[in-house]
């Protein structure tokens, strides 16, 4: 079982939240907000390659290209899979991860697009303000589950203006936003 520890206060997360926003820049907040619309498309039903490559773009732009390369039936499956009130966590990540262009963080961008409420974005400025590094599909559940546990607990509150106005994000946008601070005072030293 992976093992997490929160390296920013619990009192800053917030701080770190609304202050992520506001360093963004204006290409990075149009992106994510297109993402959370294309999510929110596929969860309607619109299981296709524009709503699916505008979330990769979010997240990666360099995987688009490997993305279109996929058959509009593969994507149409992959979506149905992660969509489906049935599907495990790990069943919705296996099914994206099955598409080209998708690893686990990017498949974890996607279900985080389509259930902001339910899934967090594994990336790499959140596991290092949690304490650790990037794994398998088994670590991301673990990972997930102790981010919905935080946000449960009410660490943060939910950016109601912003894409994806739930609890969930915006404690991953305080945990990213403390490792960016981070990594700028290590490099300072």
């Amino acid at each position: 079982m992976a093992y997490f520890q929160l390296q920013p206060a619990e009192l800053d997360l917030q701080q770190l939240a609304e202050q992520y926003w506001q360093e963004a820049g204006e290409r990075e907040r149009q992106l994510e907000a297109a993402a959370y619309e294309a999510g929110q498309a596929i969860l309607a039903g619109e299981h296709n390659l524009p709503n699916l490559e505008t979330i990769v773009r979010w997240k990666s732009e360099r995987m688009v290209h490997y993305l279109i390369g996929n058959s509009s039936e593969a994507i149409r499956g992959a979506l149905s899979v992660a969509t489906s009130p049935d599907a495990s966590p790990e069943e919705a990540v296996n099914a994206l991860v099955a598409l080209r262009g998708v690893d686990i963080s990017i498949a974890s961008a996607i279900l985080s697009t389509i259930f902001p409420e339910r899934y967090a974005v594994l990336d790499f400025r959140s596991l290092e303000a949690l304490g650790h590094a990037r794994h398998d599909v088994r670590f991301y559940i673990e990972y997930n589950a102790t981010l919905k546990h935080l946000a449960e607990c009410g660490v943060v509150k939910p950016q109601g203006e912003l894409p994806a106005p739930s609890a969930l994000h915006a404690l991953e946008r305080a945990l990213w936003e403390w490792s960016r601070i981070h990594a700028e005072e290590q490099a300072a030293r």
